[in-house]
């Protein structure tokens, strides 16, 4: 019987002639015909890897194994926290805020405990809350979050270059965060890419105004993206976070530190418990082992290391309350309020029974599920954890924990469901969501998008927003928005002027004056339905665009 005895091998011949006779069709050989083995000689590859013994000094608190983790309170769960610290700070506006624990990091004080980098969605609201008290307290340098929305103290210690921020998309964050947790160092992501984001241009930290241009100089730039292309589209690089400290608060805590959240608290609170050296939870019920049951533990207590007992109360951050049936009326609505329902009611056409919807954080978007047939029922998402969102809550129906991504006040459908940010946005990114539809600043003709940032004048942040239109394949990007701005001038441009937060991503544009279809692929708008009273020529005079009008334009109503 002829024998083939193959050697251990590898490649003392060039890679390329290794190559070749590895991808050699298989050969024949006829009996007794033994041909002469072939020797490859293996040499490994061996990456050398560095010791990480650096003498650098660890702020984060240290952990002692096997001593109880419940503290007595929070000043002493903070103690040893030391400054230059990073610390990763859950919650969605102020819902699951640490309130407590954050009151006693304000209590160190600005010469006991400074230079701290702070990690959130926000920083907080302009009254108070969340991390706003150790921002104006000056122990936070600098912050990684998403939004800053209306705090505008915030907004005037960055554009002052009093505090340096690094505004990630609140997805990215929340991706970052886990990856960090998970021992992943960076990832690949389609959001952000062909923006400010990508470049680098989003400046962290702004230096004097300079006299000769009138502009705040940039003292640190942000960092330009890595990018790869896989399967044809481009995605960017983003590095994952880790934290000296996290900081969350939880409605349940076992003296293990299992921990189970009440439903949109979950936002961050899950994610930022795995990604610190040390995890401090303030608890609102501090229960014995056992009393969680295995299914409704949310972060285990392998993540946590000290637990507080909650003294803070929770705050509502915006109360919104369903409109009594006929309060509205009685008189006369304006025009504005007319061309935002003309808006909303058209846009509502577009969600189908059964879709899973996204209506972005506020204004025009979520007016559309008011609109529906009865019979039509969707799904609507909102980014910080919660599918099933249903309508405004009464009086007696308001929950602190139950909020929708514009920090209001909200209900639940039945057969909703809660998770936290990380998994959010991957229903986003996954393109799991059918429909999304978001207010502009500006839209172009190719289907770009801004709405977040205009320089100079607005620094609120992207939000989510970025990593709801990244899938637009997948997911319709639909924009609802009034045709021109407060000032006249056009939101329908043939190029934006403002920082983009999406290149080629709307695919309809919805205004109080008509509907454009969108080309994403080679460009263009087309004019398909026109609201009552307004002619071609009236969306010529005010669209700064070129497009294209349908043979037959349909009428909005």
């Amino acid at each position: 019987m002829a024998i083939r005895r193959i050697t251990s091998a590898c490649l003392t011949q060039s890679t390329r002639r290794a190559n070749a006779f590895l991808s050699t069709p298989s050969i024949h050989f006829r009996p007794n015909s033994i041909p002469q083995a072939r020797h490859f000689q293996i040499t490994s590859i061996r990456l050398e890897q560095q010791a990480n013994t650096s003498a650098k000094r660890d702020p984060a608190p240290k952990i002692i194994r096997g001593q109880s983790k419940v503290f007595k309170d929070a000043d002493a769960a903070v103690k040893d926290l030391k400054s230059g610290a990073v610390i990763l700070s859950a919650g969605f506006g102020l819902c699951g805020t640490a309130e407590t624990i954050i009151a006693a990091i304000e209590r160190r004080g600005k010469d006991g405990l400074n230079n701290l980098t702070a990690v959130s969605n926000n920083a907080g609201a302009a009254g108070g809350g969340g991390l706003s008290p150790l921002v104006a307290s000056g122990q936070i340098e600098r912050l990684i979050l998403s939004y800053l929305g209306g705090n505008k103290f915030l907004e005037k210690k960055y554009l002052s270059g009093e505090i340096a921020i690094e505004l990630c998309p609140q997805g990215t964050i929340a991706e970052r965060i886990r990856a960090g947790g998970a021992g992943i160092p960076a990832f690949f992501t389609p959001t952000g890419i062909n923006t400010l984001l990508q470049s680098g241009d989003i400046p962290v930290r702004l230096g004097p105004v300079d006299q000769a241009t009138g502009k705040s100089t940039i003292l640190e730039k942000g960092k330009p993206r890595e990018t790869r292309i896989f399967d044809g589209k481009v995605y960017g690089m983003e590095t994952a976070i880790e934290g000296d400290l996290a900081i969350l608060r939880a409605w349940k805590v076992d003296e293990a530190g299992n921990c189970q959240f009440r439903y949109t608290t979950k936002a961050f609170g899950q994610v930022v418990g795995k990604a610190a050296k040390v995890t401090i939870v303030e608890a609102e019920n501090i229960v014995p082992v056992g009393d969680i049951h295995p299914d409704n533990v949310h972060l285990q207590g392998i993540y946590v290391d000290r637990i507080v007992p909650s003294t803070v109360e929770k705050v509502i951050e915006i109360r919104k309350l369903k409109e009594v049936e006929g309060q509205a009326e009685g008189g006369k609505k304006s025009e504005a309020l007319l061309r935002r329902e003309r808006i909303a009611r058209r846009t509502s056409k577009e969600l189908k029974h059964g879709y899973y919807v996204n209506l972005g954080v506020a204004g025009l978007p979520t007016l559309a599920p008011s609109y529906l047939d009865p019979e039509t029922k969707v799904w609507i998402q909102s980014e910080n954890g919660l599918l099933g969102m249903g309508p405004y809550p009464t009086e007696d129906e308001i929950d602190a924990d139950i909020i929708n991504a514009g920090k209001e006040t909200v209900t639940m459908v039945p057969g909703a469901s809660t998770f936290d940010s990380a998994e959010s946005f991957a229903m986003i990114r996954g393109g799991h969501i059918d429909v999304s539809v978001l207010g502009a600043l500006q839209v172009s003709a190719n289907g770009d998008l801004a709405n977040f940032m205009i320089p100079g004048k607005v620094f609120k942040g992207m939000g989510g927003a970025m990593d709801l239109v990244g899938n637009p394949d997948q997911t319709k990007i639909m924009v609802a928005t009034e045709h021109v701005a407060k000032d006249g001038s056009a939101k329908i441009v043939e190029s934006c002027a403002l920082p983009l937060t999406g290149a080629r991503c709307v695919s309809t544009i919805i205004t109080d004056l008509c509907v454009f279809e969108v080309d994403r692929v080679k460009g263009g708008l087309t004019l398909t339905e026109l609201a009552p009273g307004v002619d071609v020529e009236e969306v010529r005079s005010k669209t700064d665009a070129k497009f294209a009008v349908a043979d037959d334009i349909k009428s909005m109503e």
